[in-house]
Formats: structure tokens, sequence, C-alpha cells
């Protein structure tokens, strides 16, 4: 039922709490795990500042995404970590479309405070636009 599991990821306590979730499904369905780390390049702070922050963003990806793979691996799930660049629910759509995801797994909010109100959420986008089904978690502070 679910062979692809993704599993965006920000790096905020929030989001942490989605992966329990992904473990439990992928252990249930013998899934592989996708662990995606979106560098926001469309904010105005990183495109004035240019390549430096992007690479600190993406080093910071790094460590979360390689973090996460760890420990599923350390369960016996399959897992495999990426880390892109873009709008990060338009980069989490692409993701799930170009490969082949069955279910995107993601909490209800992640680090973006006040942003996130008067912006609309990154989980709120994907949940509106994606093909595949999505399984929010409620996160809590």
């Amino acid at each position: 039922m679910y062979e692809e599991i993704l599993l965006p990821i920000d790096g905020s306590a929030a989001g942490e709490q989605a992966i329990p979730h992904v473990f439990g499904l992928a252990e249930r369905y013998g899934s592989t795990v996708h662990v995606l780390f979106v560098v926001d390049d469309t904010r105005d702070s990183v495109s004035v500042m240019g390549g430096s922050i992007l690479d600190t963003l993406e080093q910071e990806g790094h460590r979360f995404v390689d973090e996460i793979v760890a420990r599923a691996e350390a369960r016996g799930i399959p897992a495999t970590g990426d880390i892109v660049q873009g709008t990060p629910y338009e980069a989490i759509i692409d993701y799930a479309n170009d490969h082949g995801i069955d279910v995107i797994v993601m909490a209800t909010h992640g680090r973006r405070g006040i942003e996130r109100i008067l912006l609309g959420s990154v989980t709120e986008r994907v949940v509106r636009t994606s093909s595949v089904p999505v399984l929010t978690v409620h996160a809590t502070e």
C-alpha cells in the first residue's frame, strides 16, 4: 500500500514529531522512507545574501537528513535522503511526483512562526496541491 513514503523535514521540533509515524508505517508495510530537506531559496534574505547562506542552509539540511536516515536504517528501514532548493511546497510535490511516492507524512507546522500565519503553511499547501495522500501529524510545541 505504501511502498514509498516521503518525509519532508525542516529541522524543527514540531517536524520531528512526524518521524515515529513514518517509521511505524515503514515497518508495517515494508516501505522505503525518503527524507527530504528543502532549502527555501525564494526568501528575500536568502536571495540577497547569495551563495554562502544557501550553502549554510544546505549543510544544515544534510545534517538533519543524514541523522534521520541513520535512525531509520538502525531500525532496519530502507531510507534515502535528498536536499533540494526551491519553494518548499512545490519542491515537495515535485519530489513526490518524480519518485513515485505513495504517501507524504508531515507535521502540521514547522519552524516558520508568524510567517506561517501570514503566508500559509507549507503543509497546508502540500495538502491542497498533492496528487498523493498526505498524512498530517498534529505537532505540539
